[in-house]
């Protein structure tokens, strides 16, 4: 009965699931307490967010400053979307748009960073495709989200494109962003498979006391 309704839950309202979909990390959700201030729709501030960004990689994608104030913005008007109600015609698209926002702000590090980073750029993506992916799955069949804890294990996307600029600083992207591949995939495969499993297991009916009395 519970998972009935935890599935009711989950399809009754597509709107009110925007908010699993984004992947926050405590750097949004922190900023995202915030938001009551701002009465812009969620759809609004996330492409406000990105914004700066399109604006630096179009006039001088070199200037790592510019290029760093681009980043915190996009992390601070993305955060407080995460804030806002999942209501307007446009919130559907919130989550496709923070999805643009991230991949896009890591490859272009990879690519700031030298071809030899991009590679493992593409395999940081696929990992966190793979998760992006299982939350939707994982929402529209077994009802429930992945845990907090997971989202905060994963920096989210506001935790990645910062650690992402800071690793574009010290000149270490390509080998940041391999080991933040194999840990990444490593924790969210192993997460989905044992969530997957648990929830494939036959459920056995309750069994009482008196029924295993009579069975002696």
């Amino acid at each position: 009965m519970t998972t009935t309704a935890a599935r009711s839950r989950a399809t009754s309202g597509p709107l009110s699931r925007l908010g699993d979909y984004r992947d926050d990390g405590p750097l949004a959700r922190m900023v995202g307490r915030a938001s009551g201030a701002v009465p812009i729709p969620a759809a609004a501030l996330t492409l406000l967010s990105a914004l700066p960004l399109i604006a630096v990689l179009a006039i001088d994608a070199d200037d790592l400053p510019a290029l760093g104030v681009a980043v915190a913005w996009a992390v601070i008007a993305g955060g407080l979307a995460s804030g806002r109600p999942d209501s307007g015609r446009f919130a559907w698209a919130v989550p496709t748009l923070v999805r643009l926002v991230e991949y896009g702000t890591l490859l272009v590090f990879a690519v700031l960073a030298g071809p030899q980073a991009v590679p493992f750029c593409f395999a940081l993506v696929a990992a966190l495709a793979f998760h992006h992916y299982d939350v939707v799955y994982r929402l529209r069949h077994q009802g429930v989200a992945p845990p907090v804890w997971l989202a905060r294990a994963g920096g989210g996307w506001d935790g990645r494109m910062v650690i992402g600029y800071l690793l574009l600083l010290t000149g270490a992207v390509g080998a940041g962003f391999l080991v933040a591949a194999i840990v990444l995939a490593a924790l969210y495969v192993s997460e989905s498979t044992v969530s997957w499993l648990r929830f494939s297991q036959p459920r056995r009916p309750a069994q009482y006391d008196d029924e295993e009395d009579e069975d002696d």
